[in-house]
């Protein structure tokens, strides 16, 4: 059995977002905030990488993107976005989400 590293990061990626704007609640933050948060875990990661990603969780309806006119993007969570990472709904294929322990 081979692990597709590429599918294994970009779902941990999608997970990383999920929790720094739920701890960004209720505001939101900005994509630089963002891609420090995954650059914690993957020091290589691009904002653009961090863009596509957030792209997918807004396609889901679990983020809102507010796109500046001079560039720069900033997200929160929807209500459904909430409820997946605090565990109060099923997390659907696409993010890494680990099972809950408590």
């Amino acid at each position: 059995m081979t692990i597709d590293m590429e599918k294994l990061r970009r779902e941990q990626v999608r997970w990383v977002l999920m929790l720094a704007l739920n701890h960004a609640r209720p505001t939101g933050t900005v994509e630089a905030i963002l891609l420090g948060a995954v650059q914690g875990i993957y020091p290589d990661a691009t904002p653009l990488e961090v863009r596509r990603e957030m792209d997918y969780l807004a396609a889901r309806r679990l983020l809102e993107i507010h796109r500046s006119p001079s560039g720069p993007w900033r997200a929160s969570l929807t209500r459904l976005g909430v409820d997946v990472a605090e565990y109060t709904v099923e997390c659907e294929p696409g993010i890494a989400r680990p099972p809950k322990y408590w």
